[in-house]
């Protein structure tokens, strides 16, 4: 990463008491008032909810309707503030059942997110290989192969459409396969993966651990022949969900800083770094910073849906009037901070390539000096589009996230069921809020002066929305660089 002039310096904040009786925000009182206790009582809240909810907190799911309780209990009484949620509807997935056996013997499969369903009977059929890499992203190398009929065994790997999962299903799917079942690229646990939108190119598909899949090529490569039997039950249908707001009555309205982290988990387990952590740094920062007076506003949000492909985010910037879009300054996002490295959204591109919009690389800046004045190494953090600041990114505005990695070193349990209370580091989740609080003091403050203000017209909106939704702004040939071995979150294409 560039290291520009540091802002410290470039910054200062302005002492003294405001007109309304409230003192101005400070950096150095916005991170006192960031107390671990504090933080880990929302975790603590959170997982209780999980447990008593079948393990999750998801959306459609109980677990989520209690987490969204949890924090309106929390931020809806708070003074100088207006709080709302939004309902907006979304794709609700639930595997009934589902079975994998091969020469029958019995394998773990994850049914994938908009997987047609089998015939209550299930699908039986030879196991066939499908092409590899690459070359398994087009149906035309699938010319020399026999897979009418059968079950396409397939890696997970990039393709340049439809990601590594819907962009694998669909040229074996066009070859006559009956069913497919992509092994996975990575060694943790398969416990999450979407085709993104139920389409009528899909045949049932599920997805199975490395391990199991590498071991069953080897087996067909050696001449064996493996009888399959896939039999899947899911319901797709659309829910009713929300997204929670909380926004300061001080501040400027033609400026306004966004602050998200998802408050929903996988139906794998708890989420208490993914996203609890983030949900957890948000409502402590926002109780803390509606004691100060900003110059700006400042808008807190907690996504929902998150998990099925950043639905909230998307739905509430989509439905952004063009007078709603200028107004917004700045996006601040918080996804995964309790376990891992401390990472740093490279929004100027200078270890990974993709530049984010202009004032970006400022927010970057801040968070560099932060953690680099704590003595701590910064780790350039992908930009992926898989969590909520694809949204805002979607809008042309800047942006900037933390967050400590997705990878097995770095989180075991991610969309695990052991992401839990027990996964979080307290000091790391610490650390994580006072930079955010750091943040959000200087752009509060100096926000207006240093941030380039991004203004359309209501055609340009709609023109916006049309393409910018349907899309990712990023290729998915960029989401291998650096190691990252997870799309993230939200994100399992």
């Amino acid at each position: 990463m560039r290291l520009l002039a540091t802002l410290a310096t470039l910054l200062p904040l302005v002492p003294g008491e405001a007109n309304n009786g409230k003192p101005r925000i400070s950096s150095k009182k916005l991170q006192a008032d960031i107390r671990t206790r504090n933080l880990m009582s929302h975790l603590v809240a959170l997982d209780k909810i999980a447990a008593a909810h079948g393990g999750n907190r998801a959306f459609g799911l109980p677990g989520y309707a209690a987490s969204v309780d949890y924090v309106w209990g929390q931020i809806s009484k708070i003074k100088g503030a207006r709080a709302w949620k939004q309902d907006f509807p979304s794709l609700f997935n639930f595997v009934q059942s589902i079975e994998l056996k091969l020469n029958d013997q019995a394998f773990y499969v994850y049914g994938l997110t908009y997987s047609p369903s089998t015939p209550d009977e299930g699908i039986a059929g030879e196991l066939v290989l499908g092409p590899e890499g690459t070359l398994g992203c087009d149906t035309a190398n699938y010319g020399n192969l026999d897979v009418k009929g059968k079950v396409v065994l397939i890696d997970r790997s990039q393709c340049p459409t439809g990601g590594t999962l819907a962009g694998r299903v669909r040229p074996a799917a066009a070859s006559g396969a009956s069913a497919v079942i992509i092994y996975n690229n990575v060694a943790t646990n398969v416990t999450a993966g979407t085709l993104s939108a139920p389409s009528a190119d899909f045949v049932p598909a599920g997805f199975i651990n490395q391990a199991d899949g590498l071991a069953l090529k080897a087996r067909l490569q050696a001449g064996e022949k493996i009888e399959a039997f896939f039999q899947q039950d899911q319901i797709v249908e659309q829910r009713i969900t929300q997204n929670v707001f909380l926004e300061s009555r001080d501040g400027d309205p033609d400026n306004v800083i966004v602050l998200g982290a998802h408050l929903d988990s996988v139906q794998a387990g708890p989420g208490i770094n993914d996203d609890g952590s983030g949900s957890a740094l948000l409502l402590e920062l926002s109780k803390a910073v509606l004691k100060y007076k900003t110059k700006t506003k400042v808008r807190f949000a907690w996504w929902g849906a998150e998990e099925n492909g950043l639905v909230g985010s998307k739905y509430y910037c989509s439905n952004l009037k063009a007078s709603e879009i200028n107004r917004i300054l700045a996006y601040l996002n918080f996804d995964m901070v309790s376990k891992g490295y401390f990472g740093v959204g490279d929004t100027d591109g200078s270890s990974h390539g993709s530049v984010a919009p202009a004032g970006s690389e400022v927010i970057e800046q801040i968070y560099i000096d932060y953690y680099t004045s704590q003595g701590l190494q910064v780790t350039p953090a992908v930009l992926t589009n898989g969590s909520d600041y694809n949204s805002f990114w979607n809008l042309h505005k800047p942006f900037g996230f933390i967050n400590t990695g997705t990878a097995p070193a770095q989180d075991p349990c991610y969309h695990q069921a052991c992401d839990t209370i027990h996964n979080p580091n307290p000091e790391t989740l610490t650390i994580n809020a006072r930079a955010a609080a750091n943040a959000i003091a200087i752009l509060s403050t100096d926000g207006p002066r240093i941030l380039p203000k991004t203004v359309i017209n209501a055609t340009v909106a709609d023109a916006w929305r049309v393409a910018a939704f349907t899309t990712d702004t990023l290729g998915f040939a960029d989401f291998g660089v650096a190691g990252e071995t997870h799309l993230g979150c939200g994100h399992e294409v």
